[in-house]
């Protein structure tokens, strides 16, 4: 009898030995997935309301094969980059074959190669929902250390997204905001992810932003500049009070040259003619590229005009 055991037992060791050494090979077989398509078409849902079935030829090892089995009865959420997609007609998109590689992991897995495709493109219903497009504003909050300061305005990437919602509800959308961001003592270039505020009831067409802010060192020249006119009528006589002004340039370090070499200041005509009180605010002309921002003291310039007879 206990030869008996013995001889059950190394059978089945045996056995069982067999089968994962058979199993840990890999093997090529045909498998089907049902899929359901998500997505950031402009103007659509984000989830298909039809689904598609994936056939492949996908090679992978026996364990995988026997959970790829049982893992796919149920229809698998893949996020598709709207760029994929061919429209067909009315609500109907397809995505051609040859893009589905890239989905392959979502698709039956990681470690899981696939051979080829064998079913047709798959094709998906994305329902038209209304939506209205609004531009993307930081909530942010900057502090620079000392001679440091931005080289141009924080820029969002995307810049603006798409509302999906009950009409009424975007009406009093126009605009959405970034979760609050502080950044501190800054003297270097900052860029990174934000997420956006949702408002109620309503759905964007992305959760985040990538945000960007070029930061340089900069250093301030001083001058003292004439309040010059432009586009002042034959016969007129526009007098600028006071007639000269001192401006601060702030430029990227290092800089080699004085910016009020060739910068202008001037009072237009058409401002003052526009004006109700006859105070302008000057403009500029011939400002240098590495001068990022200047200030102008006074900011307003009383203006006294003088029919010649």
């Amino acid at each position: 009898m206990k030869r008996w055991v013995q001889f059950l037992l190394c059978l089945l060791f045996s056995a069982g030995f067999w089968l994962v050494l058979n199993l840990s090979q890999n093997y090529v077989a045909i498998v089907s997935v049902p899929v359901v398509a998500g997505s950031n078409i402009e103007g659509r849902a984000a989830v298909s309301t039809s689904e598609a079935t994936v056939t492949a030829q996908v090679g992978a090892s026996g364990f995988q094969h026997l959970f790829l089995a049982r893992k796919h009865k149920r229809p698998v959420q893949v996020a598709f980059n709207a760029a994929d997609f061919r429209y067909d007609r009315g609500e109907w998109y397809s995505i051609p074959n040859a893009n589905l590689y890239r989905y392959a992991a979502q698709l039956f897995g990681d470690g899981v190669s696939v051979e080829s495709f064998i079913s047709e493109d798959p094709s998906f219903s994305f329902p038209e929902e209304t939506y209205k497009k609004v531009p993307v504003r930081p909530v942010v909050s900057l502090s620079f250390e000392p001679q440091y300061m931005a080289q141009s305005p924080m820029s969002m990437q995307p810049d603006s997204v798409l509302l999906y919602g009950e009409p009424s509800r975007l009406d009093h959308v126009d605009y959405v905001l970034t979760k609050p961001l502080e950044l501190t003592d800054l003297r270097s270039s900052v860029h990174g992810k934000v997420r956006l505020e949702s408002p109620s009831g309503i759905r964007l067409s992305h959760d985040e932003a990538i945000y960007s802010m070029e930061v340089t060192r900069y250093v301030e020249i001083r001058a003292e500049v004439r309040i010059g006119t432009r586009n002042v009528p034959a016969r007129v006589d526009l007098a600028v009070l006071p007639s000269t002004a001192t401006v601060v340039f702030r430029c990227a370090f290092p800089t080699t040259s004085n910016p009020a070499a060739t910068a202008e200041f001037y009072i237009d005509y058409r401002d003052f003619a526009g004006s109700r009180t006859g105070r302008c605010v000057p403009r500029a002309d011939g400002i240098p590229p590495q001068v990022i921002d200047y200030t102008v003291t006074p900011e307003v310039f009383d203006c006294l005009v003088k029919t010649a007879e």
